[in-house]
């Protein structure tokens, strides 16, 4: 077991879109990220998601409408949902998903991450 200071996690990551693992739990990573501009509309065909705002404002595009998301907020794609994360201003976000997810999900682009760092 060892402690994880969220903020001194944050702080080491530069890029954004660069998904890194903190923790794993019952097969699930929890991830890290700073997100900033827009992704790819994808979607996971074996996974649901949970994103938790931990600073900025995250924007979830849904094919049927958009959710805007603060600090202390969270929202959970279910398997199989198209979703496109934005974020105008930068956000950073915790997130809980299946290990081996990919954050592309069924899209390989630039920003797919195949193996997260642990940090």
């Amino acid at each position: 077991m060892r402690t994880v200071s969220l903020s001194a996690a944050l702080a080491r990551i530069d890029a954004p879109w660069d998904p890194k693992i903190i923790a794993e739990l019952n097969g699930q990573h929890v991830k890290l990220a700073k997100l900033e501009g827009d992704f790819v509309w994808h979607h996971h065909d074996e996974a649901d998601e949970l994103f938790l705002v931990l600073e900025g404002t995250l924007v979830m595009q849904l094919e049927d409408g958009e959710e805007r998301l603060g600090p202390g907020e969270l929202i959970v794609i279910p398997r199989g949902v198209r979703h496109c994360p934005r974020s105008d201003g930068g956000c950073a976000v915790l997130l809980f998903e299946p290990a081996g997810t990919l954050n592309t999900g069924d899209v390989r682009d630039e920003r797919t991450v195949d193996a997260p760092e642990r940090i």
